[in-house]
């Protein structure tokens, strides 16, 4: 979540007047994150989050990602909400940009996880995969493996200004990866981004996931893999398995996984953290003038897929069997 686009008192309050939500009370951006302009919104009839979706999101994809919002909440999933306006539309425009709203979850993410979180956390995203079964449309994943190379290129110039060497590794691990992507594994609706922002909590029980704008089609233990790689490692770089044990456990609690997952997990892991490097190295070269966001940085993953370098087994993420 992050502002890149204004919102005028004039722009908003005829926005919001085609919904049945009443006046508004308060809106106020939300700086966190990097893809789209998010603002908590109060009005007389509840509390919203309004998004606006900037120009990385395409607006061809949006149907997807409400119509799936709505499906995992008609399915017990706790999740967004889409509201729709009076002429029963999910998508809008304001600002000269699509625009919805959605309902607002309760709770709070956790910037330090421990084990419990971990587990709940993995049953949830077993939850996420459940629910999402029978969701009749389908998305390609476009930052999956085909998706990577042009990332490095757009970065690769740059790559050593960040960190004397990342070129080379990155060029090394994407080389690789290339050569030996798993190919028909399980396949689903995935989150994509389940980072622990996009996860809240009331104690230590999930009570919502959010941000479903990376939500697409593609093997459901590719989506395990990024949250291994989100929630599981420490400060120092370490890969913590009893995280990773109690993720996995509460992920099996629901579905478990098929031999040829756990042959791949290692690899998926691996590609995952490439992934979100890259992204993140882009980001971190190319953040828009006055924009009110802080980008992540690449390198946090740079140090975990040295990590997934040498892990030869799922065993070592904390998988028993």
């Amino acid at each position: 979540m992050a502002v890149y686009t204004e919102v005028s008192d004039e722009e908003l309050e005829a926005f919001v007047a085609g919904y049945d939500i009443g006046r508004v009370l308060s809106c106020k951006g939300i700086a966190e994150g990097v893809e789209n302009s998010n603002f908590a919104l109060h009005t007389e009839r509840g509390s919203y989050i309004l998004t606006l979706y900037e120009k990385r999101v395409r607006e061809s994809d949006l149907p997807f990602f409400l119509g799936l919002m709505r499906h995992l909440s008609a399915n017990g999933l706790v999740c967004p909400l889409p509201i729709l306006d009076r002429r029963g539309e999910a998508l809008g425009r304001l600002a000269g940009r699509p625009a919805a709203l959605v309902s607002f979850l309760e709770g709070l993410s956790v910037r330090r996880p421990n084990a419990r979180h971990c587990g709940a956390l993995g049953e949830a995203l077993g939850r996420l995969h459940a629910a999402g079964r029978d969701f009749p449309m389908t998305r390609e994943n476009a930052l999956s493996v085909t998706g990577w190379r042009p990332l490095f290129e757009a970065a690769q110039a740059q790559a050593d200004r960040v960190s004397p060497g990342l070129r080379e590794r990155a060029a090394q691990a994407l080389d690789a990866l290339e050569r030996h992507w798993p190919a028909g594994l399980p396949t689903g609706v995935i989150h994509a981004d389940l980072f622990t922002d996009n996860v809240f909590f009331i104690g230590e029980a999930v009570s919502g996931l959010i941000d479903f704008y990376f939500a697409c089609t593609d093997a459901l233990a590719y989506d395990l893999s990024i949250c291994l790689n989100a929630w599981c490692f420490e400060p120092d770089g370490s890969f913590n398995v009893t995280k990773g044990r109690a993720m996995i456990a509460g992920y099996e609690r629901v579905r478990r996984l098929e031999p040829d997952e756990v042959e791949a997990l290692p690899l998926l892991c691996r590609g995952s953290a490439l992934r979100f490097m890259l992204t993140r190295l882009v980001d971190w070269l190319n953040v828009p003038p006055g924009a009110l966001v802080k980008p992540k940085d690449p390198l946090e993953y740079d140090r975990k897929l040295s990590f997934h370098g040498k892990a030869t087994s799922a065993f070592e993420y904390g998988l028993q069997r």
